[in-house]
């Protein structure tokens, strides 16, 4: 029985190399990076303009409302990313709906869906190069 004991450790051993060389493998190798889904998708300017066509989709501007009064998408949702209350305003919306995210360069908008992936929204959209894109590309802006 004592030789079996070292054996059964070794073999332990040997698996528990071989896992974690597995799983450092796994966190490095870039079909990894692919294997795990964002909660949301980035998208231009073009394709955020086709989805807002659909009135069945919110735009919801995570900018401050400072910004949103100098010019927003027509239809958009001011919810400021920055305010305190921004998890409960957005916990309060209906889940199963699309949203599209933005802000004015797209940092704020990938870190809203990312909250808002955490809370089991179900479709969301960012529009990665953000609002000035938008601006900047003459597409329709109200104020």
């Amino acid at each position: 029985m004592r030789m079996f004991i070292p054996i059964a450790a070794a073999a332990m051993l040997a698996s528990g190399l071989a896992a974690a060389a597995q799983d450092a493998q796994t966190k490095t190798s870039p079909t990894a990076a692919t294997a795990v889904d964002k909660a949301y998708k980035n998208v231009g300017v073009d394709e955020f303009e086709k989805l807002a066509a659909d009135k069945k989709n919110v735009v919801l501007d995570v900018r401050t409302p400072k910004e949103f009064a100098a010019g927003h998408i027509k239809g958009a949702v001011n919810i400021d990313f920055n305010a305190p209350d921004f998890e409960k305003k957005i916990a309060a919306l209906a889940k199963d709906k699309t949203y599209l995210v933005h802000c004015a360069g797209g940092v704020r908008s990938s870190k809203a869906c990312a909250k808002m992936g955490d809370l089991r929204f179900k479709h969301l959209v960012n529009l990665e190069p953000g609002f000035k894109a938008w601006e900047k590309a003459g597409k329709a802006v109200e104020k």
